[in-house]
C-alpha cells in the first residue's frame, strides 16, 4: 500500500511530538539535579531529527498542492482538500456539459436555418462535410 511509505516519518514525528512534550515538562520544572534528565532527552530530540531526516528519502518525491497548507494554515483538515477538489470538477463538468449541450443546440438550429436561407450553399457544405 502507497501509505506504508509513510509509517516510518509517522512513527518518528509521534515520538518527537512526545519527546518534546516531555522536554516541556521538565524545562517547566526545572530543578538543577534534573540537569542529566534534561541533557538525556534533549540528545533524544537530536536522535529523533536524525530520524525524520533519514526518512526524507522514502517521501521526497511526494508532491503536494501549496493550496493544502493554505488549508492548514486555516485550520481546515487537510484531507477536506482532496473533497472540495472533486466537488469543484463535477461543478465544473456540470457547467461544461451544459456548454457544450447549448452548443450542440445552436449548431443544429444554426444548420436549419441556414438550410432554408441557404439551401444551394448548404449542400454544398454537406457534400464537402460527407453528410447526407
Amino acid at each position: 500500500m502507497a501509505s506504508e511509505k509513510f509509517d516510518p516519518l509517522v512513527e518518528s514525528l509521534e515520538r518527537f511530538i512526545e519527546n518534546t512534550r516531555q522536554l516541556g515538562i521538565i524545562v517547566s520544572d526545572f530543578q538543577p539535579q534534573g540537569q542529566i534528565t534534561l541533557n538525556q532527552k534533549l540528545h533524544t530530540l537530536v536522535t529523533g531529527l536524525l530520524e525524520i531526516e533519514k526518512t526524507k528519502a522514502q517521501v521526497q518525491e511526494v508532491q503536494v498542492p501549496l493550496e493544502v497548507f493554505d488549508y492548514i494554515d486555516q485550520g481546515r483538515n487537510p484531507q477536506l482538500y482532496t473533497k472540495d477538489c472533486m466537488e469543484k470538477a463535477v461543478i465544473k463538468n456540470e457547467q461544461v456539459k451544459g456548454k457544450i449541450e447549448t452548443f450542440s443546440k445552436f449548431k443544429k438550429s444554426l444548420i436549419t436555418e441556414l438550410n432554408k436561407m441557404f439551401p444551394e450553399e448548404m449542400e454544398q457544405y454537406k457534400a464537402q462535410r460527407g453528410d447526407t
